[in-house]
């Protein structure tokens, strides 16, 4: 994928460097995912009857028969399969300014780096790009919660914090990860 090619610089050892740091960060974000994911499996990430979020709020809320558990949310970008594009939260009106800092966060890390091509608004993207980007994304921001939102024609790329657990007795905790 042509996304990783730093802005006008020749193809040299320099470039190599560059190349090699994007990979780490790659494989970075794709541990992160995959070690995220097993941790919030434990509540019940991926099992919820139905989420939501709520832009106003700023928080995700999943709802599962005997209880609901609800984190403060932002949102990196939206994966359409449809169109094959990959849409940064800060380039998207429909989301409120405060809600795509994440976003906004890879967005000076790609300028700050000379990545123009992951500082592009859409790119054209499949799912093994889409997935590039949420993985590098979520290594950038060091996110600690990851959620792929589905609805309607695109998939929301949601990262998260300490999710509070609402038994339906009215109960609470928190599930709380470290990453440090």
């Amino acid at each position: 994928m042509g996304l990783f090619k730093r802005a006008n610089k020749p193809d040299s050892a320099a470039q190599a460097v560059v190349q090699a740091d994007l990979s780490t960060l790659l494989l970075q974000g794709e541990d992160m995912i995959d070690q995220l994911a097993r941790a919030h499996m434990s509540w019940g990430l991926g099992s919820a009857d139905r989420w939501g979020l709520d832009q106003r709020t700023g928080f995700i809320t999943w709802t599962f028969p005997e209880k609901t558990a609800t984190a403060p949310a932002q949102i990196l970008g939206s994966f359409s399969p449809s169109s094959g594009s990959w849409l940064w939260a800060w380039a998207n009106k429909s989301i409120l300014p405060e809600m795509s800092r994440d976003a906004q966060n890879v967005l000076g890390w790609a300028e700050a780096h000379g990545h123009r091509s992951l500082a592009q608004a859409e790119i054209d993207a499949d799912e093994q790009a889409a997935a590039t980007l949420a993985a590098l994304a979520v290594r950038l921001t060091e996110a600690t919660g990851f959620y792929r939102g589905l609805g309607g024609n695109s998939v929301a790329i949601i990262t998260f914090g300490p999710v509070t657990l609402t038994a339906a007795d009215g109960s609470t905790s928190t599930f709380n990860i470290d990453i440090n």
